[in-house]
């Protein structure tokens, strides 16, 4: 049994993978040129950041720029990256929000949200926003159901989270989490927590969500 953190590791190694997938080339080149956009001159948390992959994009761009994961191997992949010199690296537990960490204006997490049980949405939700001003932009980036076609869901758990099977970085195989929420889900979510208007985009391999936090009156 592969524990969290290296299935962390494998997930890290197995995105860059995917992105370098043929079939996905329009939709990340577009996405390199509009996620760089919304960050521009803006202190930003990224979520579970990986190898870095998107790092490299939006670091330039930004102001102050955080990223954290849990997996130390990531993290080391990450500075490995172009343009990352001025980004602070954080190695945490679960992601949590590092004491004092906090008073930022932007937030990106990717692939990140459909590899979270549904139980454990709300506090992660929590957490996150947590660490950021009223007002701030929030931006969330995971693979469509066209991933699918390759790693169908083979079993769902009595919470209802959906489970694919990958290959191992042992040549083996790992059950990996991945759920797949719909725009329902996904609004009554961010209502919970003060969120009244967002943003979806669906493309063939991805979807982005995009919301404002309310400011404070």
């Amino acid at each position: 049994m592969q524990s969290d953190r290296e299935m962390s590791i494998h997930g890290a190694e197995e995105g860059d993978a995917a992105y370098e997938q043929p079939e996905r080339a329009l939709e990340l080149a577009w996405l390199r040129r509009y996620l760089p956009q919304q960050f521009a001159g803006r202190q930003v948390l990224e979520w579970a950041c990986g190898s870095g992959y998107w790092t490299q994009y939006l670091a330039p761009r930004a102001r102050r720029y955080l990223a954290l994961d849990e997996a130390a191997a990531a993290l080391a992949l990450a500075r490995q990256r172009p343009g990352v010199e001025r980004v602070e690296f954080r190695l945490v537990q679960d992601c949590a929000l590092p004491a004092g960490a906090g008073g930022f204006d932007a937030a990106f997490a990717a692939q990140c949200f459909s590899r979270l049980p549904k139980q454990r949405r709300d506090d992660w939700l929590a957490g996150l926003h947590g660490g950021l001003q009223a007002g701030a932009e929030v931006l969330w980036l995971d693979d469509s159901e066209a991933q699918c076609r390759e790693y169908p869901l083979v079993e769902y758990d009595a919470a209802g989270n959906g489970y694919q099977m990958r290959p191992g970085p042992d040549g083996g195989e790992l059950r990996l989490l991945k759920n797949f929420p719909s725009e329902t889900e996904l609004r009554i979510l961010l209502g919970r927590h003060g969120v009244s208007d967002m943003a979806l985009l669906r493309r063939e391999h991805f979807w982005l969500l995009q919301y404002r936090l309310p400011k404070r009156h």
